[in-house]
């Protein structure tokens, strides 16, 4: 296999280093791609996470790949890519630093913006070799997401390796334009979408289940090494084909009632919502029954916030 101009034997493992642009101090930016092929041959395999700087639990996750040797396969390749967005990483910042959310300038160019270069690139040189992705994402703007995979509704193999991911939750997601997920898509590589936890924040619970996950995909296709033993999730994947925001009806305190995950019938209470003051307390009550999939943890609301999205059926 020859990657970023380098080649990797059977049973190699090497770490490469991406470099696109500088900081506006001169300093070199690398990016670290993790390749490592196994002695047999098998698909390949790409890992991904901080395409947004700032959610910094799908980095937890494959850094723990990487870290416990997960990402040493039996057969064929697997490719570790822990932060994309070096330079939102850097600042803590979901953007690039020219103010661009990567994830919605794909394909990119290569003479276009510096998202837009490194859009471009990441597929010119990576994507080709790829067969199957997973790219890990966390909630942004203090919302909490439970731990779910999203595919594409209507793909049938997508559906499959999520079921063997094994997430609580599966979301039927329509492909965004401009999406690191769309442009993988219409170059044939399938990939899962993992959302789990919030940004600016590690949630061990959420990386835990998030590594045992890629376990049961690596294991699906014989490339999980003999040595990582594989736990069962404990309760079925709950499938959601549609899911609705509910959202404040008030400005003021956000008083969560629910847990993530959970179930709440029509009517039962979310929050509560109190002015400053101790004057009035306004109740969040559901409109439907369905799954709590997101809370927003963030103290204070604004009247018409998003503060809870919830599975709605058909």
């Amino acid at each position: 296999m020859k990657i970023l101009n380098y080649t990797i034997s059977p049973g190699q493992t090497t770490v490469l280093n991406l470099e696109i642009a500088k900081l506006h101090t001169a300093s070199s930016l690398e990016i670290p791609v993790i390749v490592s092929r196994g002695k047999l041959e098998g698909p390949t395999v790409l890992l991904t996470a901080g395409l947004h700087g700032d959610e910094l639990n799908g980095v937890d996750i494959v850094r723990q790949i990487v870290h416990k040797k997960i990402n040493i396969p039996k057969r064929g390749t697997i490719i570790c890519i822990p932060v994309i967005n070096i330079f939102g990483f850097i600042n803590k910042s979901r953007e690039f630093p020219d103010g661009r959310d990567m994830n919605r300038v794909f394909p990119g160019s290569k003479d276009g913006s510096l998202a837009g270069r490194f859009a471009y690139h990441l597929l010119k040189s990576i994507i080709p070799l790829v067969d199957y992705a997973i790219d890990f994402h966390a909630g942004g703007q203090s919302r909490f997401n439970a731990p779910q995979i999203r595919v594409a509704p209507n793909d049938k193999e997508l559906e499959e390796l999520a079921m063997i991911f094994q997430p609580p939750f599966l979301l039927y997601s329509n492909q965004i334009a401009g999406s690191f997920r769309n442009a993988c898509a219409k170059r044939q590589v399938k990939m899962l979408l993992f959302e789990g936890g919030k940004s600016l924040d590690i949630n061990k619970e959420v990386s835990d289940m998030a590594v045992e996950g890629v376990k049961r995909f690596l294991a699906h296709f014989n490339m999980l090494q003999d040595n990582f033993g594989i736990k069962e999730q404990a309760k079925p994947t709950i499938i959601i084909e549609k899911a609705q925001w509910i959202r404040s009806k008030r400005s003021g305190l956000l008083h969560d009632q629910v847990e993530i995950g959970s179930f709440v019938e029509k009517g039962g209470t979310l929050a509560e919502i109190s002015d400053p003051y101790g004057m009035e307390n306004i109740k969040i009550k559901a409109p439907f029954s369905g799954y709590v999939i997101n809370v927003n943890h963030s103290p204070i609301v604004y009247q018409g916030d998003a503060i809870f999205n919830m599975s709605k059926t058909l």
